[in-house]
C-alpha cells in the first residue's frame, strides 16, 4: 500500500453540497484549484485534441481527465492546444497510484496486471504468508499516469494525492547555534 490521501474537498465542492471527497483530475499542467477555473472557457479544444481520448468535460464543463480506459502519455497537445491558458506544459501530476485491500493479490488470488501495466516500474509485489502479495507503489517512481488503473479486475487502483512526508534532513550546525 502506498502512504496517500484522497484530495481535500475544495470549497467550490462544499457549497455544491459535495462532500464524497470526489475530485475532478485536470489535464497535466492546469493551473490550481480557483485558477484553472477562471481562466478555462469551455471551449473542449484539450478533449478534441487528447491523442488517448482521456479527456472528457466534467458535470460544470470543465475537462476533466478520465483513466478507466487508459493512461495519459503527458504528451502535451492538451497544453499546446489550450488558448486560455488554463492548461500549461507539464511532465506529470502531483497524483499517484493507490492500491486499495480489493485487490486480488491480497485476497490470495495471484493477480500481477497493474505491475505488468506499469511502464515506470513503481508497482512491486512484496510477498506475504498464504500466497498472498502486497502490492507496494513507489512514490517517487510513480508519474500518476492512470496506466494501471484500468487494467486492474478488481477496480483497487485509484489516483490520489500523496500526503505530505516529513522532513528527514537533519538540522546542520550552523542551524543549532543559538545567536
Amino acid at each position: 500500500m502506498s502512504t496517500a490521501t484522497s484530495f481535500s474537498l475544495g470549497r467550490r465542492s462544499i457549497l455544491k453540497g459535495r462532500f464524497d471527497g470526489s475530485f475532478a483530475l485536470r489535464p497535466p499542467g492546469a493551473l490550481g484549484a480557483g485558477l484553472f477555473e477562471e481562466a478555462c472557457s469551455h471551449c473542449g479544444d484539450c478533449a478534441l485534441e487528447c491523442p488517448q481520448a482521456i479527456i472528457v468535460a466534467d458535470e460544470e464543463g470543465f475537462p476533466k481527465v478520465d483513466v478507466s480506459a487508459r493512461g495519459c502519455t503527458f504528451c502535451g497537445t492538451c497544453a499546446e492546444v489550450c488558448e486560455d491558458g488554463a492548461i500549461l506544459s507539464a511532465e506529470g501530476w502531483d497524483v499517484r497510484a493507490s492500491v486499495d485491500d480489493t485487490c486480488l493479490s491480497v485476497q490470495g488470488v495471484s493477480c500481477r496486471t497493474c505491475e505488468d501495466h506499469c511502464d515506470a516500474g513503481a508497482i512491486r509485489f512484496r510477498l506475504m504468508t498464504a500466497g498472498r502479495a502486497q502490492p507496494e507503489v513507489s512514490l517517487d517512481d510513480c508519474t500518476g499516469c492512470g496506466a494501471c488503473v484500468a487494467p486492474c479486475p478488481s477496480d483497487a487502483i485509484s489516483l490520489l494525492r500523496p500526503a505530505p512526508q516529513p522532513s528527514t534532513s537533519q538540522p546542520t550546525a550552523s542551524e543549532n547555534q543559538n545567536v
